[in-house]
């Protein structure tokens, strides 16, 4: 079975190499696994609540797409996207406030900790929280609940999020579901093994600390100039210096192979000076580095093909998000009123069909519509409406047997030998029927 993995990232900064050996690195490698449905996404309207200011927040935005695109990440094998993008995410959020209760949110720490804070101040407890803040979880929610992760890495201060998303999904599941399971219940992954890097003064490496050795920018110059500054003993050259008290060796280990870690380890035993410790250390990274820095700079000098491939990321993500959304809208009440209202003979003598369109991006779609007009699967974008066409003439004219297969919680809609949509398995029987009435 494949499991769907979603990890989102915050855009108020550039990703330094304490983000790289904690969180895109392993990553990257996690998403190359067969198994595993891999969603990427830059969390820019989270950003918001953080910063306030336009620039950093555009800024951030491209160097960290450029950064994941230039450390490996596949988009051909993930789904990449921006969260802002997808604006079923945030029709989604408004849903889910509607079930989430305030005092659920009056617990969320981020919040909490504002109060405290202003508290102890002796101002007013919701001094400068804005609803953006207050709210945060709901948000966190719609990002996880739009794409049915099933499974959402975290460090130990989102864990909370997490248990706050399953409550609001068990919470609509209950009022809406009608004994069908809208939402999967998301699983918390605690990133135990995540490796913490040291900054330059042994504390974990954060921009707070102002401690962060700098992954792509300021070239090689800036890579180097830092790792100067690492802070060490005042153990001279010939004296034996611990390398378990060093984070300097902490730094090596985390990109070096076992045996290169050793002999690190063992030159510093035997009184390498931290001067060519340093050197060691900077050789080592920047040979790992300097492809990707190459990548990156090109990435960054053609920020249009960035912006392609993100674009291409949220087609993929709309095409499942698409018609999700219009699944819960219908399960709230939101329908079309004309359907409502047509009556059970009326229906009965309706019959499904495909409604095909022009997207916004200039290419061609097609919905499967049931017999009542609400949409059950959207199909995938064509260059030539031709191409489209004869999708949909070979669909009609297939069994259902012919053209469906499923994939744990997906239906997969294939026409010769072609994946031309996906559609939850919970609509297995809706579209069986659309596809077969058709042939009547």
């Amino acid at each position: 079975m494949t499991t769907r993995v979603l990890t989102g990232v915050t855009t108020t900064g550039i990703p330094h190499l304490g983000n790289y050996a904690g969180a895109i690195r392993p990553a990257i490698r996690a998403s190359q696994q067969a198994d595993v449905d891999a969603f990427f996404f830059m969390a820019d309207y989270h950003a918001l609540i953080k910063c306030d200011d336009p620039e950093r927040v555009a800024i951030s935005r491209r160097a960290i797409a450029a950064t994941w695109l230039a450390c490996g990440l596949d988009v051909e094998k993930v789904t990449f996207y921006r969260q802002s993008d997808i604006p079923e995410i945030p029709e989604l959020s408004w849903m889910l406030g509607c079930v989430t209760g305030k005092g659920l949110m009056n617990r969320a720490h981020a919040y909490k900790a504002s109060v405290d804070k202003n508290e102890a101040a002796g101002v007013e407890p919701d001094d400068g929280v804005t609803m953006g803040l207050f709210s945060y979880p709901v948000l966190m929610a719609a990002d996880i609940l739009m794409f049915n992760a099933h499974k959402v890495p975290v460090g130990r201060d989102q864990v909370q999020h997490l248990e706050m998303a399953r409550d609001i999904a068990k919470s609509f599941n209950h009022l809406y579901g009608r004994g069908k399971e809208l939402f999967v219940l998301p699983e918390v992954q605690v990133e135990e093994d995540v490796a913490l890097l040291p900054g330059l003064d042994g504390r974990k490496m954060s921009k707070s600390y102002d401690n962060t050795i700098p992954l792509f920018e300021g070239g090689a110059k800036a890579l180097k100039a830092a790792i100067a500054r690492i802070v060490t003993d005042s153990k001279g050259p010939g004296e034996s210096k611990d390398p378990d008290d060093s984070h300097l060796t902490a730094l090596y280990k985390a990109f070096a192979t076992p045996e290169q870690t050793q002999a690190f380890r063992q030159q510093l035993i035997d009184g390498m000076a931290w001067g060519e410790a340093k050197d060691a250390l900077h050789q080592l990274l920047e040979a790992m580095i300097a492809p990707m820095r190459d990548r990156y700079e090109a990435l960054m000098a053609r920020p249009q093909d960035i912006e392609d491939l993100l674009q291409v990321g949220a087609r993929k993500a709309r095409a499942y998000a698409t018609p999700f959304i219009h699944e819960l809208k219908a399960a709230v009440g939101l329908r079309d009123p004309l359907s409502v209202a047509v009556s059970k003979t009326e229906a009965k003598a309706r019959k499904a069909r495909f409604v095909n369109f022009r997207d916004e991006d200039g290419t061609f779609r097609f919905r499967l519509q049931d017999a009542a007009g609400q949409e059950l699967f959207l199909s995938r974008s064509y260059a030539d409406p031709k191409q489209a066409g004869v999708a949909i003439k070979a669909l009609q004219t297939a069994a259902f047997a012919e053209v469906a297969k499923q994939d744990g919680q997906e239906l997969q809609i294939h026409c010769a030998g072609e994946e031309v949509a996906r559609v939850s398995a919970d609509l297995r029987d809706a579209v069986a029927a659309a596809l077969d009435s058709m042939r009547d």
